[in-house]
């Protein structure tokens, strides 16, 4: 940006392309608004916050999770599990906050109808185009922060999948032109994610902590429901009775059964992949909690039927007798 002949190029990749101006008259009074799509020239937008989404997670990771865990003397798995909260719930915090915003700034909350009405929104504002390029962006730095973490072999898959999810649906979301109904589900599940994250640090402070787990289970099911709702009343109901149907690229309009059906089966596969790992998550928690009474049960009646240092030096075959003096032995030797 400070030399002019790199700067054309540097444009591309700091600041948002694709920005129309539109003229609007408002009582005898004429304001412009610049209004943003997305374009071949977004990757490289992406590529850019890429690389400063790691340069965050760096900092974050330097000067306050090491520092944490320096305290705590944790051990090699909670270390890596504290790390991962500390960053997700860093990033799911700023990204419920920075959604919420958007979707009271443009009225999205007090319309529900907003979601599908006047489709397809192909021009978004400047903060929402920023939004779903920093998300792409935060989610494509994961790939190199498997290595810059060493992360385990075994976890990797697990980690590729769930990365995967998250680029997929936000991409999704922008390329289809459903921005709005993907920053309503996008501000649903990060909160509720939050939620877990924010309680999982606090347990691995303090293992008796168990509240917050109770109330993310709660609203995890909560909002896989309420994701299901918004989507088949969005998709399902809203853009099945709009006036423009079928395909055309040149305004953005993906409005036809096939696309429809394709994304109503790509939402409500991951909610139920979603609940199936969140059922097999509650119930190895259920089995941990019901096999500890039993462990220690077992382990105070191991306890209380071995006899003693001394009890074993007194006792004959674990018979005890009251005082070693008192045996017949010694009472002979004592009265010869």
């Amino acid at each position: 940006l400070f030399f002019q002949i790199t700067a054309k190029a540097a444009v591309i990749f700091v600041t948002l392309q694709y920005n129309v101006t539109i003229s609007t008259t408002e009582e005898q009074s004429t304001e412009t608004i610049s209004l943003y799509h997305y374009g071949i020239k977004d990757l490289a937008t992406v590529f850019f916050y890429m690389l400063v989404a790691i340069i965050i997670h760096a900092i974050i990771q330097e000067y306050v999770l090491d520092k944490i865990n320096r305290r705590m003397h944790f051990s090699k798995t909670k270390h890596s599990k504290f790390n991962e909260s500390g960053q997700l719930s860093a990033f799911y915090l700023f990204s419920c906050v920075w959604g919420t915003s958007i979707l009271i700034s443009e009225n999205y909350v007090s319309d529900p109808m907003s979601l599908w009405k006047d489709y397809p929104h192909m021009m978004i504002p400047f903060q929402m185009k920023f939004f779903y390029i920093s998300q792409l962006a935060y989610w494509f730095h994961a790939f190199p922060e498997l290595y810059f973490q060493k992360t385990k072999k075994e976890d990797i898959p697990r980690q590729l999948v769930y990365i995967g999810l998250y680029l997929f649906h936000i991409a999704g979301a922008y390329l289809l032109n459903l921005t709005r109904l993907g920053l309503v589900l996008l501000v649903l599940h990060y909160f509720v994610e939050f939620l877990f994250h924010i309680s999982r640090l606090f347990y691995f402070s303090d293992e008796k902590y168990q509240k917050g787990f109770s109330m993310w289970a709660a609203l995890f099911v909560f909002g896989r429901l309420l994701t299901l709702i918004l989507s088949v009343l969005t998709v399902g109901f809203g853009l099945a009775s709009a006036e423009n149907q079928g395909l055309n690229l040149n305004t953005g309009n993906f409005n036809m059964l096939a696309i429809r059906i394709i994304v109503l089966s790509s939402i409500c596969g991951t909610q139920a992949f979603m609940m199936w790992k969140f059922i097999n998550f509650q119930l190895r928690r259920w089995r941990e909690h019901s096999s500890q009474p039993q462990s220690l049960k077992k382990k105070f009646v191991t306890t209380k039927g071995r006899p003693s240092k001394k009890e074993r030096e007194n006792g004959v075959n674990g018979t005890v007798t009251s005082n070693g003096a008192d045996s017949p032995r010694s009472r002979k030797e004592k009265s010869s």
